[in-house]
Order: C-alpha cells, then sequence, then structure tokens
C-alpha cells in the first residue's frame, strides 16, 4: 500500500504533518476529514514530484459537472440498480470509469457514505454542486417507496426533457441574441463617438432640434459624461438580483414572475407541471399516503411558487376535501388535466392517469419550443425597426433642416 506524506489543519487550527498508508490520495483525505481535519496537502512519499493533492483538488474545484454527464450517471445507476447490483458497488463503478476527475472524486466520497451506513438522498445531498434539491427529493421518493431504479430512470428523463429544452431554446433564441448583441454595440458606439459629432455641427449651427434629436443627445451625454455610474448602478443591480434570489421570499417572487414570462413562461410552467404529474404518480402508485405525497412531491417540483400551491392542496386535503377539488382551487393545471384527476380519483388509477398528464404537458412543450422561433423573430423585427426609426429621424431631421438654411 503506497505511503503519503500530508499537510493538514486541526479544528483548533493547528498545522500537523505526518504519514499514513492509503489505497489513494483521496482515501487520505476522507480519512482526514472523517477526523476533524482539513487536508492541505497530501503528497505520495516515493514520487517526490508529485503534485500535491491541493493542486489536485484546486484544479477539481474548478470543474463543474455537465448535464449530459449529470444524464449518463443517472441512466447508467438506473440499470444497474434494476439489474440488482449493490447501490455501493454500482456508484463505486460509475465513478471508476467517470472521465470527469471532480464527478469521480464525488462519487468516491457518496460510495464512503453509503458504507458507513448513510442512505442514497442524505450521501448525494452532501454534494449540492452536483446533485440538486430536486434531485435528491425524487431519490428520497425511490428509497422510501422501494423503487431506486424508477427514481433514477424518472431523474434522467427529467433531465434529458430539460437538456432538449435548453438545446431548442438556445436554438430559438441563438439569431435574436446575436442580432440584440450586435444593435447594443452599435448603439453603444454611436452614443459615444458618432452622435457627439452631430451634436458639434447642430451647436454651431444653433438650430432647433426635434424632440427626437434632443432624446438621443441626452442618451449620448449620459453615455459619456456618466459611464463610471452608469457601470457601477449596473455591478450594483446584479449584485442586488443575486442577494435578492439568495432569499426565500426572493425567490418565491421570482419563480412566480417566471412562469408569467411572455412566450417563454409558459413553457417553464408546463415543464414544472409535467415534473408533479410524474413524481406524485410515482409516489401514488408507491402507495406513499396522499398528504406525505404532496409534500414531497412540492419539494420535488423545482419552483417555490408552484410548491406553496401544492402544500396549500396538502393542507386542504388535511380538511377532507378531494385532491380534485384541491387541485381546482390551486389554479395550476389545465381543464383536460383536472378532468383526468377527477376520473383517477374516482377509479382509483389516479397514478396511470398522472402520467398522461404528464405526456400532455410534455407534447405541450415540445409544440411550444418548435413555435418559439417564429414568435421571437416577429418581436425582434418590430423593436428593431422601431430603434432604428428613432436613430434616423433623431439624426436625419436636423441635417435636412440645416440642409435648408444652407441654402
Amino acid at each position: 500500500m503506497p505511503t503519503f506524506h500530508f499537510n493538514a489543519k486541526s479544528a483548533s487550527g493547528e498545522h500537523l504533518k505526518g504519514t499514513r498508508q492509503a489505497a489513494s490520495a483521496s482515501a487520505i483525505a476522507h480519512e482526514l476529514r472523517a477526523s476533524g481535519m482539513v487536508p492541505l496537502g497530501i503528497q505520495a512519499a516515493q514520487e517526490g514530484g508529485t503534485k500535491s493533492l491541493a493542486i489536485t483538488l484546486l484544479k477539481i474545484g474548478k470543474q463543474k459537472v455537465q448535464l449530459n454527464e449529470l444524464v449518463v450517471f443517472s441512466h447508467q445507476m438506473a440499470s444497474l440498480t434494476k439489474a440488482g447490483i449493490s447501490v455501493v458497488r454500482a456508484v463505486r463503478t460509475l465513478g471508476e470509469s467517470s472521465k470527469n476527475d471532480y464527478l469521480a472524486q464525488v462519487l468516491v466520497e457518496v460510495a464512503q457514505d453509503l458504507e458507513a451506513g448513510a442512505d442514497v438522498a442524505t450521501s448525494l445531498g452532501r454534494h449540492p454542486r452536483v446533485f440538486n434539491e430536486l434531485y435528491i427529493s425524487l431519490i428520497h421518493v425511490g428509497e422510501n417507496t422501494g423503487r431506486l431504479d424508477s427514481a433514477f430512470n424518472q431523474i434522467s428523463r427529467d433531465l434529458e426533457l430539460e437538456r432538449e429544452t435548453r438545446r431548442r431554446v438556445q436554438a430559438a433564441t441563438r439569431y435574436p441574441s446575436f442580432v440584440l448583441v450586435a444593435i447594443s454595440i452599435a448603439v453603444v458606439i454611436l452614443n459615444i463617438f458618432v452622435i457627439p459629432a452631430f451634436a458639434q455641427v447642430f451647436e454651431k449651427y444653433n438650430a432647433e432640434l426635434p424632440w427626437q434629436t434632443q432624446a438621443i443627445l441626452a442618451v449620448s451625454r449620459a453615455f459619456v459624461d456618466y459611464w463610471p455610474i452608469i457601470g457601477l448602478l449596473l455591478a450594483a443591480g446584479i449584485f442586488a438580483w443575486r442577494r435578492f434570489l439568495q432569499t426565500t421570499e426572493g425567490l418565491h417572487t421570482w419563480h412566480s414572475w417566471k412562469i408569467r414570462i411572455p412566450i417563454v413562461g409558459s413553457i417553464f410552467e408546463r415543464i414544472y407541471l409535467s415534473r408533479f404529474c410524474h413524481t406524485f404518480a410515482m409516489v401514488s402508485r408507491a402507495g406513499v399516503p396522499l398528504v406525505q405525497g404532496l409534500k414531497i412531491t412540492s419539494r420535488a417540483i423545482g419552483n417555490e411558487y408552484m410548491a406553496r400551491k401544492i402544500v396549500a392542496m396538502r393542507t386542504s386535503i388535511e380538511r377532507g376535501e378531494s385532491i380534485t377539488a384541491t387541485a381546482h382551487k390551486a389554479e395550476l393545471f389545465s381543464p383536460v388535466v383536472l378532468q383526468m384527476m377527477s376520473v383517477g380519483e374516482e377509479t382509483g388509477t389516479m397514478d396511470e392517469l398522472l402520467e398522461q398528464a404528464a405526456l400532455f404537458y410534455e407534447e405541450e412543450v415540445e409544440y411550444e419550443l418548435k413555435s418559439l422561433t417564429d414568435a421571437l423573430e416577429p418581436i425582434l423585427i418590430v423593436g428593431i425597426s422601431a430603434l432604428v426609426l428613432i436613430m434616423a429621424l433623431g439624426v436625419f431631421l436636423p441635417l435636412w433642416d440645416l440642409n435648408s438654411v444652407a441654402h
């Protein structure tokens, strides 16, 4: 077994050095963290030129797990657990075969936590940079219902839908984004270099300027004279927005706005509702009590605003109301889905009909994504045309007047 030299920091802040034997530097790091110490550097004793683990961890810290890698991992976990392979062995196998060093290190730590007796959801939840709250909630559902393979399978389907949605949104907005960036750069250049030159000409002739020209000149002066203040205000706005999203109420407000954004808001809303139907169908099929199932589903939906609506449904059901009535009061579902819920509640096939409702929402998402480009192009054309018209009138109208004066 190889020998490693390590530097660590104790809980009291004392720096410690020592030598240990282990299968790998990662195992040493795990042992040190389990002892309450923070590893600062680990180096193989037999290779003086080997880079320390501190440098390696620094590189790993800069890495991320891409969505595609998470999809593949979830697919493979679904297949391995369905085949009867233990979760610990499956996680270790995937960690050894992963090409992403950061993901491999995370999976090694997850396997070690599982061997120490932690459940799957808790082990994955210790790595929020890789597995978000939705992921953990679905694993928690699958683990508690004995359908861990179904949970991983559903996660992979949700992630694939998210990946496909991102691709289609990017494809639909690539051309508009390029045009908007180009127009923004052009406007900045005009306001800083071109319009000030025209302003000198207008001032020289002391001509009466139309309101379009006055507005353009005012904007140009603001760009030239106050650009540091504008930059600071923009940076402060971005910082304040991020802090706002870190609060519970801020996140709730943003999620309520998100599903109301023109054109794309309905796409997000249907994605969340499809996720709700899938998750709630799984907990219903597993025999989880209705109230508890709604609580689990509210954490798994991924939208704070809609999660509160679902919690309100749970409260109404506790008072004795039917799930269809509470769903109608929540004002989240379309009439078709409400009808499916009503039939499922009467016939005892709620899980099957909720799966059909989820497919219904997925089809709507696919249709709206296909029409997203067609909806954005007219808006973009009208906006750019209005901008060009204002710029043209603001610059050329005074020039025509000056031409008349000169003649």
